[in-house]
């Protein structure tokens, strides 16, 4: 079992892999239609797009919870 410290991380990782695999796989999906193309694209793109997503969520997740926070209150 994963300790909880590291829970921001782990929902980061998460969160942004399942957001920038939509996100380009629908592009892909656009792009080239559907088929054997589509796949290898959206693969490269999406390994080219996780990492830069994941460190997005991690800079940007805690200035949103506070405009949220201040948005709410």
């Amino acid at each position: 079992m994963i300790p909880a410290r590291f829970a921001p991380i782990l929902f980061g990782l998460i969160l942004s892999g399942i957001m920038s695999g939509i996100v380009t796989f629908v592009v892909s999906v656009k792009h080239f239609g559907l088929g054997m193309q589509t796949l290898t694209a959206w693969i490269s793109s999406w390994s080219f797009s996780w990492p830069i997503a994941f460190g997005v969520v991690l800079v940007v997740a805690p200035l949103v919870r506070r405009l949220v926070a201040k948005l709410v209150q």
